[in-house]
Formats: C-alpha cells, sequence, structure tokens
C-alpha cells in the first residue's frame, strides 16, 4: 500500500503548478502531465473466460474490435479538432510528446476532467487551435452557435421538428444557406457505422446464444437507420453469458442542453452467481415506487415491467466507457419510451467496483471518517448503494405536463437535468435501501439493526468524498455537492472539529427523506427555477470539506485506470 501511494505526495503541489498554468494559459509541462496521470491508480480488470464456448470467444474478439471504433467515434463528437489533434500528437515521441498522449486518451480529448476540463495543451498545436475549456455543446451543434440562437430555432420548428433536433441520435449542422438544420447520426457517421454494423453482424453469426444473436442484429440495423427503438428492446432481453452495451446512450457530453448522447461501449462477461443474489430487487420496485417520500399524486401507480439487473465483470471499454473516471454501474437505456414500457436494465462493473473499492475508498476512508467509524467501511454497502442508485434512475418521475403539453423531466429541467437526476438517484437510493432495512428486506444482504445501518450511512460518508474528490466538472459530482451540502446543513452529517465527519444517526433518515422530496418534486413540477437555485446554492465545496479533499490530494487517487488484460488475452 505505502509503495503505490508514496510517488503521490507529489500530486498535490503538481496539481496545484497546472492549475496554475491553466489559468495563465500555459500548457502543461511533462512533470505536470506525469503528476496528473498519478491521479489514476492502475487496475488489470480481469474476467473468467473459462466457460465461454468458442463461438461466444469469436464474438467477443468482434465486439472488442467493434468498441475500437466506438472509441473514434466518441473523439469526434466530443470536438472537431480532435481526431486531426490525435494523430498529430502521435507523432511526436518526446518525454513531453508521450506524456500529452497519454493525458489525451485517459480524457479522449486536449481537457483534463479533474481540472475544470482546462487545457493542458498550448493554445495551437501544429496548426490546430485549441479551446482553453471543453466546449459546452461539445460536436453536437454548430461551433460558434450560441445557446440563445439555438433555444430560438428549437422552439419555432413544429412539433415533430423541434423533437428530431432534441433527439439523442441527432446533431445540429448549418447548412449551405447558413441556417441551421438536424442531421442523424446514421448520416453524421455513416461510414464508421457502416463498420460497427459488419462487425456486430460478424458477432452474431459466431454466437450460439439467441438472445445475443438478436440483440447484435437489431442494434446493427439501428446504427444504418437511426431507429435504436428495437434494439433497446431486445439488449434489456439480453440473457448471454457475453454481455455488450454499445451505441450511443449518455449526454453528459452535451453540457448545453444535455440532449445528445455519446457513443461508447462496454464489453462484459456475466456474473451469474452474483446477478442471482441480486433479482429479488426487483420484486420491490413497486412497493418503493409507492413510498417515495413525494406527494402521492407523482407517484408512478404502476412501474413497468420488472428491468433485468444483471452482474458483469468487465474484459472491454471504449468512448465515454474508458473516459477519466470510470463507470462503475449503469442504468439504461435512456429512452422514455422504453423505460414507460419496460423499466430500465442495471448493469453493475463488479471487478470495477471492487478496483475501486480497494484503490480509493479504502484509503479515504482513513482521512475523512473518525477512528471508531473506520471499521463500518464495507465492500457490500457501496456496492449494494451502487445498485439502489442505478434503481432509483428507473423509479421516480419520468415525464410532465407543462402548458397542458407533454413533456419530460430531462427537456424541461435541461442543463440542470444531468446533475438532479444523478443526485436524485443518489439520495433516493440511500433512502430505498434505509427504507428496506426497516422492512428486514435487506438481512440476507447486508444485515439488520444499528451495526448495519452504520455501514451503510458511514460507507456513504466515505464514498461522497470519493465522488467529490473528482472536482465539479462531472454530473455526478456536482449532485454529490448538494447532497453533502444539504445533510450537513440537516445535521445528518458533521464536520468535526478535527477535520474528519461523521454521521448523526438521529437525523440522518429525516435529512435523506427531506432531500430526497425535493428533487423527486423539481422533476415531477419540471420547475427548472427550482433545479438553478438548488445548484446555485449547494454546488459549491464548502471550507471544512474542501480541507478533507486537500488532505485527499497528497495520498489518495482519485479513481483507477484500468488495463484491459483479458481482453488482450482473448484478441492476442
Amino acid at each position: 500500500m505505502n509503495k503505490l501511494f508514496a510517488p503521490l505526495v507529489l500530486v498535490a503541489a503538481l496539481g496545484a503548478a497546472y492549475a496554475n498554468a491553466a489559468q495563465a494559459a500555459e500548457p502543461a509541462t511533462a512533470a505536470q502531465l506525469h503528476g496528473m496521470a498519478k491521479r489514476f491508480a492502475p487496475a488489470e480488470l480481469k474476467a473468467d473466460t473459462s466457460k465461454l464456448s468458442k463461438g461466444d470467444r469469436a464474438a467477443m474478439a468482434k465486439l472488442i474490435e467493434a468498441a475500437k471504433i466506438i472509441d473514434t467515434l466518441q473523439l469526434r463528437q466530443r470536438w472537431s479538432g480532435n481526431e486531426a489533434l490525435w494523430a498529430a500528437l502521435q507523432k511526436d515521441n518526446s518525454e513531453l510528446g508521450k506524456a500529452r498522449q497519454n493525458a489525451f486518451w485517459l480524457n479522449k480529448g486536449p481537457w483534463s476532467g479533474l481540472d475544470d476540463n482546462q487545457s493542458f495543451m498550448p493554445a495551437e498545436y501544429a496548426g490546430i487551435k485549441i479551446p482553453a475549456k471543453k466546449p459546452l455543446g461539445a460536436n453536437f451543434y454548430p461551433e460558434n452557435a450560441t445557446k440563445e440562437a439555438l433555444e430560438s430555432w428549437m422552439n419555432a420548428l413544429p412539433a415533430a421538428q423541434k423533437a428530431d433536433a432534441q433527439w439523442f441520435f441527432t446533431v445540429i449542422r448549418t447548412g449551405p444557406d447558413g441556417k441551421f438544420r438536424t442531421v442523424k447520426y446514421s448520416d453524421e457517421y455513416r461510414a464508421d457505422l457502416e463498420k460497427l454494423a459488419k462487425l456486430l453482424r460478424d458477432a452474431a453469426a459466431s454466437t450460439d446464444n439467441a438472445s445475443l444473436k438478436k440483440f447484435l442484429s437489431l442494434r446493427a440495423d439501428a446504427f444504418l437507420s437511426n431507429d435504436y427503438l428495437a434494439s433497446d428492446f431486445a439488449w434489456m432481453d439480453l440473457d448471454a453469458p457475453v454481455d455488450v452495451t454499445i451505441g450511443p446512450y449518455e449526454t453528459y457530453n452535451d453540457e448545453l442542453f444535455g440532449y445528445k448522447a455519446a457513443f461508447e461501449a462496454y464489453v462484459s462477461i456475466r456474473d451469474q452467481k452474483e446477478t442471482q443474489k441480486l433479482a429479488f430487487f426487483g420484486k420491490h420496485l413497486q412497493e418503493l415506487e409507492d413510498n417515495l417520500p413525494v406527494d402521492k399524486q407523482y407517484r408512478n401507480p404502476k412501474v413497468g415491467a420488472i428491468a433485468p439487473m444483471v452482474v458483469v465483470n468487465q474484459v472491454y471499454g471504449a468512448g465515454d466507457g474508458n473516459m477519466g473516471v470510470q463507470t462503475a454501474a449503469y442504468n439504461l437505456p435512456n429512452d422514455e419510451r422504453v423505460i414507460r414500457e419496460r423499466g430500465s436494465k442495471r448493469v453493475m462493473l463488479k471487478n470495477v467496483q471492487e478496483a475501486k473499492f480497494q484503490s480509493t475508498l479504502k484509503p479515504i476512508s482513513k482521512l475523512v471518517l473518525r477512528p471508531q467509524d473506520q471499521k463500518d467501511l464495507d465492500f457490500d454497502s457501496f456496492f449494494t448503494h451502487i445498485l439502489a442508485h442505478e434503481i432509483m434512475h428507473g423509479l421516480g418521475p419520468h415525464h410532465t405536463k407543462k402548458d397542458g403539453k407533454e413533456s419530460t423531466p430531462r427537456q424541461d429541467l435541461k442543463d440542470t437535468y444531468s446533475t438532479i437526476e444523478e443526485a436524485k438517484a443518489d439520495i433516493t437510493g440511500l433512502w430505498a435501501l434505509g427504507y428496506m432495512m426497516d422492512k428486514s428486506l435487506l438481512k440476507d444482504t447486508l444485515g439488520q439493526g444499528a451495526a448495519a445501518e452504520r455501514k451503510l450511512y458511514n460507507t456513504f460518508l466515505a464514498s461522497s468524498f470519493r465522488t467529490l474528490h473528482f472536482g465539479l466538472t462531472s454530473s455526478h459530482a456536482r449532485g454529490m455537492a448538494i447532497q453533502v451540502n444539504y445533510l450537513l446543513d440537516k445535521g445528518g452529517f458533521v464536520a468535526n472539529g478535527d477535520g474528519t465527519f461523521s454521521v448523526d444517526f438521529k437525523k440522518i433518515k429525516g435529512a435523506v427523506a427531506d432531500l430526497d422530496r425535493e428533487f423527486l418534486t423539481i422533476e415531477a413540477t419540471g420547475d427548472y427555477d427550482a433545479a438553478k437555485a438548488m445548484m446555485t446554492k449547494y454546488v459549491v465545496i464548502r471550507p471544512e470539506v474542501q480541507k478533507a479533499l486537500d488532505k485527499l490530494k497528497s495520498s489518495v487517487p482519485n479513481d483507477i485506470r484500468p488495463s484491459f488484460v483479458t481482453a488482450a488475452s482473448l484478441t492476442k
């Protein structure tokens, strides 16, 4: 352990030096880039392939090849200059050049996600002008278009055309006449999507699993038709040793509106034993919905059919699935049509979570929890809360009415939606686990009574610093800042005089329910102003929290950086 963290003593100084350089519009030096890289602990991701059939092994090799195309697509979506810059960087084999290549690939661009998306590159490189910060609209909208101009154009469109302009799988471009126009992904990325479709069809031909064959065939069609609905339903039904998520999904890269989906891929192997352990959560979805701490009128009287929940061990990640801070679980699809009818599928990346727990959460707990509370840190509580977070994305409000018109929280809350939704999923997940503990529904999973509650809430408290350790550039971190500050104000969390934090077990449940009610009501009413006000008040790092985070900088990596050793052996 000491050997792992000893080099990180330099990171605080290097990070501060980098921040100063960024403010002065100076590019990061090789030493600063090396220091920034050490914020990610190396982690080998392995998965057991011994039970895969010959056909599934062949399919997995094709899927890994397809995932590498996803990387190219996501680079293009993130910034219009990304591909040209990456090509130029690869020609520089100096120490600085290699450090820049490493930082670029980690962040999928020239901006550091842990440093407020500031550029670590010079303002111009190889004739390519590099913005000082990542463009809010990424490459989904015309580069010089303002949010006001785009919003005015969208609002003037007929309803169907407006829906297309705001849809997940379209970009906005400027036509020859200088006016905005909507372009389908299937047209914008045609050449690469044709390659993807072929690889998915090859994988479908190799596997002997009917559900995997069906999904891959339909997803190949979707890449070329731009209609993902049928393949999303097939993905919900996927029941195979090889588990794959591939396509445009999350909208975090669109910081202008939160509308557009970025390409990502996860190629994994199903952990059937762990999946069966978690299946019991599905039996209580309606009960949880019926008891959400929100006005009854906002509860869904009929939650979609029990959505699948699976545990996997990741073999390969690409695009948004392997950029900066690593995903520990995901809840998809985001298409409200699927969610209304079937709910959404939760995928837990167990080997990723184990790596994060060991590399980051254990050392964090020793710095932010009191000595008597450190024994409560518990992997099962950590793992189960992430599961609950993903479940709660599927519960709560998913459609609204604004001025008599049908809408969704995503559309109503616009740029605030991702932050509010991630925070809602976190705090509703914590509420749900507390509710289930009170009903003795988790005694075989987390235990029950005071000891189990101590493990749950103290592990959540330590984990909140793990999320804030990333900086406030992600929706997850901004959402966690809201939670921590609100719970401190309500007394559920307590800042101690020695720089540690603790849980007040007399107040925590009430504070969690109060905050949850606020999030759920904002989403149910589509109250954009309330969401903005909440973010303005709480998306800050207060002095007592900053003091703890400063301690982490010098000794704890922010996250892991995976090496896909099983994938390498499969494609050797």
